[in-house]
């Protein structure tokens, strides 16, 4: 693993924001200038995190050069080989220094507005905080072309959000909206416990939270639609189906709740 640390000044970071990435390819540039532009305007401590997980298509050097030229709040962790969203964003959760520490897709499909509403949702107490679509308050933005392609892909996300909370213990009705967040105390609780390396990681977060009675936010977001890219295939599917068995056969059993303290001091 490489990891590039800032020099830290004698406060640290408020937020932290992870990107797990694999392979982003040439649009890892302008999601480098919003990060630059939003740390430049921001009044608030941020500090970025790339986990560039067994990226093979040059990603690592490019965000090491970036990073080395601009803002010393850009951070970039690096392994190989490849093991999945979940098993980034743990390792992305656990070298945070935030006192909120949150998580986005690195091409950015919910907006750095976005993720403010998710740090203020944070900051004005949530114990943890996600992004909803299906929020009375959220809007969507997309081009007329792909309005059956939305349609659909909001059918396949009702039909498999009522999988999730027939088989976990879950009440959000959108658990896989790739923006979330979290205080660095529920981070520090949860994170040893959580096993799943792939998309399930956020269904087995939001499971772990349900179990130990940790209350989460749920928050509006403008849901933005540009390309069909999907990882909504049979093959993803069938994956994430056999992830919500193995989170539910796992938590059923345990693991156990922590003592009453550690779980005040989280909530």
């Amino acid at each position: 693993m490489q990891e590039r640390t800032p020099a830290r000044g004698r406060e640290g970071p408020q937020f932290s924001l992870v990107f797990p990435a694999f392979n982003p390819g040439p649009g890892l540039e302008n999601s480098l200038r919003q990060v630059s532009e939003f740390l430049a305007s921001t009044r608030e401590r941020w500090e970025i995190l790339f986990v560039c997980d067994g990226c093979t298509d040059g990603t690592p050097e490019r965000l090491a050069k970036r990073s080395a030229e601009g803002p010393s709040r850009i951070r970039m962790i690096s392994y190989a080989p490849n093991r999945g969203k979940g098993y980034a964003v743990r390792r992305g959760l656990e070298a945070a220094h935030g006192t909120w520490r949150l998580f986005t897709d690195v091409d950015l499909a919910y907006s750095l507005e976005d993720v403010g509403r998710v740090a203020a949702a944070l900051r004005d107490g949530a114990a943890a905080a996600i992004a909803s679509r299906t929020h009375p308050d959220s809007r969507m933005a997309l081009p007329v072309a792909l309005q059956g392609y939305a349609y659909r892909r909001h059918l396949q996300s009702l039909i498999f959000s009522s999988l999730v909370r027939w088989l976990l213990p879950v009440r959000q009705r959108d658990t896989q909206a790739g923006l979330k967040g979290m205080t660095a105390q529920v981070a520090e609780l949860l994170l040893p416990h959580l096993r799943c390396n792939g998309f399930g990681f956020d269904c087995e977060f939001l499971t772990a939270c349900a179990r130990w009675g940790i209350p989460v936010a749920e928050v509006p977001v403008t849901v933005r639609y540009e390309d069909r890219t999907s990882t909504t295939g049979a093959r993803p599917t069938l994956r994430m189906v056999r992830e919500l068995w193995r989170i539910r056969r796992r938590w059923k059993r345990g693991p156990a709740v922590p003592q009453a303290d550690a779980l005040r001091e989280a909530a």
